[in-house]
């Protein structure tokens, strides 16, 4: 799992690159079918990088450090809204995800097998371990490379005039 998660920030930042400039704001009209949220482009790599550093890092700090922890959901649409996920930058976002994700990989390399089965309740998701954790977010990072496809997919459809 250490090399997926080491090797996403590669494959997030090749897919945004297959946007071109004029969409990467684009919305569909119909999101019917989305494998993640209901984000924009820009807005999908924003939350990749806010649920690292906000979410998955604080979960996995306080699962080491705490006894059954509950790990809140962190309210990805009202924390794209207020945070203003659409008038980021996209290098930014890159930049400060790739630097987040080592730390990630660096904090989970050392874990030895008690500390990989230590508990939490995280919220949504139920009872979990830290293994549990490198799982879930392995998984919401296919989510979002999905969904940029998925975009991808309907802009291609807009463009090609099918849709």
């Amino acid at each position: 799992m250490l090399h997926a998660l080491a090797a996403f920030p590669t494959q997030l930042a090749a897919c945004y690159g297959e946007f071109p400039a004029s969409h990467v704001h684009w919305a569909p009209a119909d999101w019917t079918g989305i494998p993640s949220e209901r984000f924009t482009a820009i807005e999908q790599l924003w939350h990749v990088h806010d649920v690292e550093i906000d979410g998955y890092h604080q979960r996995f700090r306080r699962i080491l450090e705490e006894d059954h922890p509950f790990l809140p959901d962190l309210g990805s649409e009202a924390l794209a809204q207020s945070r203003a996920y659409a008038s980021k930058d996209a290098t930014e976002a890159l930049a400060g995800f790739r630097a987040a994700r080592e730390r990630t990989v660096a904090m989970l390399a050392g874990l030895d097998a008690t500390q990989l089965a230590r508990t939490a309740m995280f919220e949504d998701y139920g009872p979990t371990t830290t293994r549990g954790l490198v799982h879930y977010l392995c998984s919401h990072d296919q989510q979002h490379l999905a969904g940029l496809q998925w975009l991808l997919g309907k802009i291609d459809a807009t463009r090609s005039g099918i849709a």
